[in-house]
């Protein structure tokens, strides 16, 4: 079977709900990381076959193909097709999947895949909302599974009293995010990823932005344990959830071939692609064992992995992830999660990807494991090598 590589992968800073993105259609926060992927590879955007695009909430602004508006917003051709995938957290992580199957495939030689979420534009929920009453499950979803309906709040509270985490611990953990994501910042570490957006602000000033925007520069355990709980007895809070955030990331996945034709230099390879799925009402503890999958088929142990990449949706997340695995917290998450740095939903996957990337490269890591929990109980496992 044919290889696939990453070529480059970028995406921009994320954006607070309401924040310095709230300004921007998603259309056009899509086309930055579009745009970005051409300028620093240098290839003729007329050669990219497909852009295969990740987005959430398929409403308002962000309806009628999406992905497709994306690409018409960018300087790529109109020759240049694109899809809207919806896999819900994980959408732009199945994108860089799917990608790389049409080139491991020896279908298409230059695909696109990414995601864009403007999370303040077009809130979470707004699909479900309309008509007035309407809900996602039949009644034969529901009685299967014995429940009124799926939530993963209550999915992310059920994985913290499965593995017995207190409250104390998720905060130490949310914090630990906000230093690793202020570390990162501060020293740069960021800074080849992230693609810069003029912006204009709310007092009608123009600015450019180029740093993450969710990150809690006070923030402190005393001042997480002030924070309301998320639900009535239970453990998590908005200080150890991730942030609702405006965003974009595109990752070029490309074929030998391609690599000699169009003069493009690697950063990685792709080793694994993986996707299961299991019980839809605890529904985010899937990344445990879509990662055990994972490593049997690539013939790894978790030990082979340098980095991972385990997005924070909830604190308990990456925590189960861990207490499972019998993973190195030194090499989670090492320049923050979403707990800091936000989780522009469709989009994140691709985000997550430029950073692990980028985080290897730097390191001058090999081996990356990428995993993403989604609703409905289903989990995305990436597994890439530098190069």
């Amino acid at each position: 079977m044919a290889e696939a590589y990453i070529v480059e992968a970028v995406r921009t800073a994320g954006g607070r709900r309401n924040g310095r993105l709230s300004g921007v259609h998603a259309n056009d926060l899509g086309a930055a990381s579009l745009n970005a992927l051409v300028d620093r590879t240098g290839i003729d955007p007329a050669a990219i076959e497909d852009v295969i695009w990740g987005c959430v909430t398929q409403a308002g602004e962000q309806s009628q193909s999406v992905g497709r508006n994306c690409v018409l917003a960018s300087k790529l051709p109109v020759s240049v097709p694109a899809v809207t995938i919806d896999r819900q957290c994980g959408s732009s992580q199945q994108a860089i999947h799917f990608a790389a199957q049409a080139v491991m495939s020896g279908v298409q030689d230059v695909v696109v895949a990414g995601g864009a979420e403007s999370m303040s534009r077009v809130p979470m929920g707004i699909a479900t909302s309309v008509p007035e009453g309407s809900r996602p499950n039949s009644s034969a979803v529901l009685e299967r599974f014995g429940v009124g309906g799926f939530s993963q709040f209550g999915g992310a509270e059920m994985i913290a009293q499965k593995h017995a985490f207190t409250r104390e611990a998720l905060d130490a953990y949310g914090l630990e995010s906000h230093k690793r994501a202020q570390a990162a910042t501060t020293s740069g570490a960021f800074a080849h990823e992230i693609v810069p957006i003029a912006v204009t602000l709310a007092d009608g000033s123009a600015a450019v932005h180029d740093k993450d925007e969710g990150i809690r520069w006070d923030a402190s355990l005393e001042g997480m344990a002030n924070v309301k709980l998320l639900t009535e007895g239970g453990r998590l809070t908005a200080a150890t959830s991730s942030q609702i955030t405006d965003g974009s990331a595109a990752v070029l996945v490309v074929s030998e071939r391609a690599l000699k034709a169009h003069g493009l230099t690697p950063l990685a390879r792709i080793v694994n692609l993986t996707v299961t799925a299991g019980d839809p009402v605890i529904m985010l503890e899937e990344p445990l064992f879509a990662t055990d999958r994972a490593l049997k088929r690539a013939g790894m142990s978790i030990g082979d992995i340098d980095l991972y990449e385990i997005n924070e949706a909830f604190a308990s997340v990456p925590m189960a992830w861990l207490k499972h695995t019998g993973a190195d917290p030194e090499k989670l998450n090492i320049n923050g999660g979403a707990i800091a740095l936000g989780h522009p939903l469709g989009g994140t996957g691709a985000k997550l990807m430029a950073t692990l990337v980028n985080a290897l490269k730097a390191r001058g890591k090999r081996y990356g494991l990428q995993a993403m929990c989604e609703g409905g109980g289903i989990a995305n496992v990436t597994i890439i090598e530098r190069l």
